[in-house]
């Protein structure tokens, strides 16, 4: 009777342990801990939102690659409009401009440019009084044209000189007479800028030309992030780097146009400064050839998504995740590589992306049978346990999913509190069903309040192809409140730290460094927005746990 008593006692203290321990743990981190990470965002591959200051000194720089312009003439007040979208014949005939009346620049210089079409298309001239078309697929000589500036009028010039010019007839044609003032004539425009959104490695590099963008970019990558921040990271606690790179560093030094060499030195040497702190490094793959998201932080050019469509894009980007594996897997500083950063749900089948990320799981496991193998779900209207049925392999892959809720107009007009309550029962709650499955493990990030019950719903289903999984590599100290206080902030990242404290895999802040001070994760800890506290290392006190119930068990069984 006491026997049996006793180890229902033990068996009772070990079944709390592994509750509240979280009995989780990742391969490679000291201590049998989970990942505490922050990303190096903004570093390796450009994104102008995260440090502006990198494009002040590009001339025209409110006209680079992907700028989204109209033109109207100052005579016939009337948009110059590629009929259809692109691939026919170009007019000088819309009253009100829409896609059709809107052009992507593809920037040669800072005042020679190509036109492209809602379509693809390219805007073309080819001789001194041509009617203009929007047929031409690739951009050439005949459809580089010269843009000149006199505050929002233009004059747009062939390369033979002779000057654009909207007909009494609404056309476009390359025949205007001599060279046009800026008074109201037939061959000036009103230019209007619609949308200069993308500033990211492309537009940077060509912007800037070659040589000047080398100085920029070197002096960037010198400074934005050292051996100090390492040491800094190190000193609070954080035990995962994740490092965002582009395409082109499997070139490096000499990638292909406009892209400027030197980030795989810079990768060198982040490997080694987590080395001497004890941090480990997962490798991004960010931007990938063609672009899969048309964002500027996958280095596209104007928008367009060409990845998805194109083998060749595709296969280019599988010999990337080749080199890297193959650079890096013995590395002892290695953690994972993440496959493909997200890839846009609307142009990116899921077929062909399980099917890219099945040859690159089997790529990195020629190199490495442990290093994680990250597998992003798709941004956008996609389902978010789409890849949570996929078998994409079977060891140590990580489903990392995306969701900013400062982005969800479900969290618009929430108030601090509001927000901190969401956290603590939505979030927990979810958490606490992802813990209990025996499905991936849980990397977090802010998610959508509409997917909570459908990821409870099915993971508590415990039918989970993967070995070991992710949540999402980031989240932030921020949200839509405008009013919030220092202490608001404080309880907010303390909601957070405490839920996500509890996932199997463990989070990531993004990022390291950024001129928004609540996206900067040094800034929140140097000024007391972010109190990390000491809960990663409850992992000392889980052991010291273990140990007091071995001892108690010892006891029970041998004196009581």
């Amino acid at each position: 009777m006491e026997l049996g008593f006793s180890k229902w006692v033990c068996a009772f203290l070990l079944s709390c342990w592994l509750i509240f321990s979280g009995a989780y743990s990742v391969e490679g981190l000291r201590g049998n801990s989970k990942v505490r990470g922050v990303n190096l965002g903004g570093w390796l591959v450009v994104e102008g939102w995260i440090k502006p200051s990198l494009f002040d000194g590009i001339p025209n720089g409110d006209m680079l690659d992907g700028t989204e312009v109209q033109f109207k003439s100052v005579t016939l007040q009337k948009y110059v409009c590629a009929e259809n979208g692109g691939g026919s014949n170009v007019t000088v005939s819309r009253d009100v401009a829409s896609s059709w009346e809107t052009f992507k620049l593809w920037r040669v210089s800072e005042s020679k440019f190509q036109l492209r079409t809602s379509k693809g298309q390219f805007i073309s001239c080819d001789r001194e009084g041509c009617s203009v078309s929007a047929t031409a697929e690739y951009p050439s000589t005949s459809e580089t044209f010269f843009i000149e500036r006199k505050n929002s009028r233009v004059h747009i010039k062939l390369e033979s000189g002779a000057y654009l010019q909207a007909t009494m007839g609404n056309q476009l044609s390359g025949d205007y007479p001599g060279m046009p003032g800026w008074d109201d004539n037939a061959g000036t425009f009103e230019m209007t800028i619609v949308a200069n959104n993308l500033h990211g490695d492309y537009q940077l590099a060509n912007g800037y030309g070659q040589d000047k963008a080398k100085e920029v970019l070197k002096r960037h990558r010198n400074s934005f992030i050292t051996v100090e921040d390492f040491n800094f990271l190190h000193r609070n606690g954080i035990n995962t780097v994740r490092i965002p790179v582009g395409w082109w560093i499997a070139s490096d030094p000499d990638p292909p146009a406009p892209f400027i060499g030197g980030t795989l030195v810079a990768l060198d040497d982040a490997f080694s400064w987590a080395q001497a702190y004890d941090i480990k490094c997962i490798i991004d793959l960010h931007a990938a050839p063609g672009s899969q998201n048309g964002m500027e932080h996958s280095a596209s050019q104007d928008g367009f998504i060409g990845w998805p469509t194109s083998p060749d894009y595709i296969s280019k980007t599988l010999d990337v995740i080749d080199f890297l594996a193959s650079r890096y897997a013995t590395h002892p500083a290695l953690l994972g590589i993440e496959l493909l950063n997200e890839p846009s749900a609307t142009t990116v089948p899921l077929d062909t992306l399980v099917s890219f990320y099945m040859r690159g799981y089997q790529i990195v496991r020629k190199y490495s049978p442990t290093a994680y193998v990250i597998i992003c779900q798709r941004i956008g209207n996609a389902d978010p346990l789409e890849l949570y049925q996929a078998n994409i392999g079977t060891h140590n892959v990580v489903v990392d999913l995306h969701f900013y809720n400062l982005f969800d107009t479900f969290f618009v007009n929430m108030s601090s509190a509001d927000n901190i309550q969401f956290i603590y029962k939505s979030r927990e709650a979810q958490l606490q069903a992802l813990n209990s499955s025996n499905g991936p493990l849980v990397f977090i990030v802010h998610l959508r309040h509409y997917i909570v019950g459908d990821l409870v719903k099915v993971l508590s289903s415990k039918n989970n192809s993967f070995e070991s999984g992710l949540i999402s590599g980031e989240w932030v100290n921020e949200w839509n409140v405008t009013t919030g206080s220092q202490t608001d902030y404080q309880e907010f990242g303390k909601a957070q730290l405490e839920v996500y404290n509890a996932a199997s895999f463990g989070w990531a802040y993004w990022t390291l460094k950024n001129d928004r001070q609540h996206w900067d994760f040094e800034w929140n800890i140097k000024n007391n927005y972010l109190q990390l506290g000491d809960s990663p290392n409850k992992q000392s006190l889980n052991s010291l746990m273990l140990l007091g119930i071995t001892y108690a068990c010892f006891y029970l069984h041998h004196f009581v």
